[in-house]
């Protein structure tokens, strides 16, 4: 038997299915798709989820992320 983790997990981002690397972090998936993370807000798993709790957040096989990006403008 193998211990070892998978190479990439699947979640739900916006309703579209995605693939990330295991063990990536949210602030690392917001920046691999191209996101500044001071621009957008994140529900994880049905939750607002606290800016300061992205860092030990870990991304996890079925997730459900949906992320909003703020607009600015006048």
């Amino acid at each position: 038997m193998s211990n070892s983790h998978p190479a990439a997990v699947q979640l739900q981002v916006n309703g579209e299915t995605r693939n990330c690397p295991a063990q990536t972090s949210l602030p690392a998936f917001l920046a691999s798709i191209d996101l500044n993370p001071q621009l957008v807000a994140v529900e994880y798993n049905g939750e607002i989820l606290q800016r300061i709790l992205w860092p030990q957040t870990i991304i996890q096989q079925g997730d459900q992320l949906e992320i909003v990006t703020i607009v600015g403008g006048g």
